[in-house]
């Protein structure tokens, strides 16, 4: 069995977003559609030992949310490990707030901590403490008792801080990778960002027993449409969740348990209950991931 908590179910910003005036933004200030913070999975194959997918801005008060990650006594936490699945900011910031002196393990590939090492104000993570675990791709860790994670990539590009003026969006490496979680018989795959959805990727997720996958935009042309950037989601590795490239469609014919979009921007449709686009969605077998959502294969 794997269980798995949304610590955070928004892409980078949260919900609202602190400078954004758009209509979900307004809506969440005003109490009408659930806050969300940002990206982050918890996961456990014993319901006692966690291991937390990406590190969000947001984790201190993500933590203080989720009693199953709560301290057990005077400095005994239930925590294992940190995994990362990329560098972008939205991911590793929350390392910092990571850096009391408990011990952990981080595990990432071996260029997304070269990105970590490289900036030195990740130094206050003591590396004597919380040991740093490269993991080669395609190779089963155990990240905590009971449960094994195999990192794979999926196109997506460097992060924000790295890009330059030509920006790569469907590089395939270390960078950016999906999560395999296997607990026994059951299988669970979390991949917060995708540029796009092949026939491999099909293959590989087919009959899982859970799918937490990339649910950043709508439509690709979303953020211009709202008047709120000038980038499609293509332009920031991401697939759109709508059209014939999206991944309604990529996915809908592939045998899955649950399907749980996760990881998505403050102007998606989807985040307001009764949109058309959220029925859509549900139609199609698709859950809307929020924060405090638990689910169980």
């Amino acid at each position: 069995m794997i269980r798995a908590h949304i610590l955070g179910a928004a892409a980078g910003g949260g919900l609202p977003q602190w400078n954004c005036g758009c209509p979900n933004c307004r809506l969440a200030r005003d109490g009408e559609i659930p806050p969300q913070s940002q990206s982050s999975l918890a996961v456990s194959a014993n319901g006692t030992d966690w291991a937390v997918l990406n590190a969000s801005p947001d984790i201190r008060d993500q933590l203080r949310r989720c009693p199953a990650l709560h301290p057990t006594g005077l400095r005994t936490m239930p925590l294992r490990s940190v995994l990362l699945t990329n560098g972008d900011i939205d991911h590793v910031a929350g390392l910092l707030t990571l850096r009391e002196m408990q011990p952990f393990t981080l595990y990432a590939t071996g260029e997304i901590l070269a990105e970590i090492a490289a900036n030195p104000i990740f130094g206050a993570l003591n590396s004597q403490v919380v040991a740093r675990r490269a993991v080669g791709l395609e190779t089963p860790v155990e990240i905590a008792p009971g449960l094994e994670a195999l990192l794979f990539p999926v196109p997506g590009k460097v992060p924000l801080y790295r890009e330059g003026a030509v920006v790569e969006t469907g590089l395939l490496g270390e960078l950016t990778v999906g999560v395999e979680l296997r607990a026994g018989t059951a299988r669970a795959f979390y991949i917060p960002g995708c540029a796009a959805v092949d026939d491999g990727l099909r293959a590989r997720i087919s009959g899982a027993d859970l799918l937490c996958f990339d649910g950043t935009l709508w439509r690709d042309d979303e953020m211009i449409r709202e008047g709120l950037g000038q980038k499609t989601g293509q332009r920031m590795g991401h697939i759109s969740m709508s059209g014939p490239d999206g991944s309604l469609a990529a996915l809908a014919d592939v045998p899955l348990g649950q399907r749980v979009y996760v990881h998505m921007n403050n102007t998606n449709p989807v985040l307001r209950p009764g949109s058309c686009q959220r029925a859509e969605a549900e139609a199609a077998g698709w859950i809307i991931g929020q924060d405090g959502m638990e689910l169980t294969t």
